[in-house]
């Protein structure tokens, strides 16, 4: 039974820190008022960027690229949303799918393989894990602490309630509003990073694999708060490390539970989870979803 539950834990060290930056990240740009249901298809950029970077470069610098990738197409999604002012959950569902099809793509045209990219080096563990482990375990204290404790946090907060009042203050909301989903979007790109340079060893043509709406489901759970989604993303991610913890530690489990309910069991539990939510129990930003235009008041 010991060997079961520290097993169980490593698993969710190794598992969580995915979800736990994309939750995290996500938590940033809908808090300044942009819908991010795009951070499916930053992951998947940044697992492809990071695997793809590796081959020719240190890993660590590859895990940049990764998140950097992630950042860029926060910013597309922020100038469409934001300038453009298009249908905000439209823009995150194109998103999904061109990052969907240019995955695949790009696995034929520059490796001839529709299931993936060449092995790679991971990254160095440790203590007995990835560096981007320990970093997910601090990160949600630090953007809580970044949200909730300085004028910049004040400023964001105050973006996705009442955008009208902040701009009367003389505070610019588009720009705020574009840093917001920027960084939302590195944040997906380093847990998708995270996926292909820790957890595996390679970019895999099914990857996020839906953790990429497992992480806005995980922010809308801890209502809208980086340390709540945090904890929510841990806890979604207990099914999938069960998963795996049980197919190790009981082989013969396979022979009696077909493989594929112990696949959907982190999907199941996300889908258990947000029906028993109390509905009024959480309240999203005021402004969420609405572009702001600076002509009308």
């Amino acid at each position: 039974m010991t060997a079961f539950v520290l097993a169980l834990f490593d698993s969710v060290l190794d598992a969580a820190p995915a979800l736990v930056f994309a939750a995290v990240g996500t938590t940033l740009s809908e808090r300044a008022g942009v819908v991010n249901v795009g951070v499916e298809g930053m992951m998947r950029a940044g697992a492809f960027a990071a695997a793809a970077s590796a081959l020719v470069l240190p890993t660590p610098w590859a895990v940049l690229v990764g998140a950097g990738v992630g950042a860029a197409i926060g910013a597309l999604h922020g100038w469409l949303c934001i300038w453009a002012r298009s249908d905000q959950v439209v823009s995150g569902m194109a998103i999904n799918l061109v990052m969907l099809a240019l995955g695949q793509f790009l696995l034929e045209a520059a490796f001839s393989s529709p299931s993936g990219t060449p092995p790679i080096t991971q990254l160095t563990p440790w203590l007995g894990h990835s560096p981007l482990t320990w970093l997910a375990v601090a990160l949600p204290f630090v953007v809580h602490a970044v949200v909730q404790r300085t004028p910049f946090g004040l400023r964001l907060r105050a973006v996705g309630e009442k955008p009208e009042a902040v701009a009367a203050m003389g505070v610019r909301v588009a720009p705020l509003r574009l840093a917001a989903v920027v960084a939302s979007g590195a944040l997906a790109g380093l847990g998708g990073a995270h996926l292909s340079t820790a957890v595996l060893d390679r970019f895999e043509h099914h990857m996020p694999a839906g953790l990429g709406f497992m992480a806005v489901a995980a922010m809308v759970f801890g209502r809208w708060r980086p340390l709540g989604a945090a904890l929510a993303a841990l806890f979604f991610s207990v099914g999938d490390a069960l998963r795996l913890s049980l197919a190790s530690s009981a082989p013969g489990l396979l022979e009696v539970v077909p493989q594929g309910v112990l696949l959907a069991m982190p999907y199941a539990l996300t889908l258990v989870v947000l029906s028993l939510q109390r509905r009024g129990a959480s309240r999203a930003p005021a402004a969420l979803g609405r572009p702001y235009d600076p002509e009308v008041r």
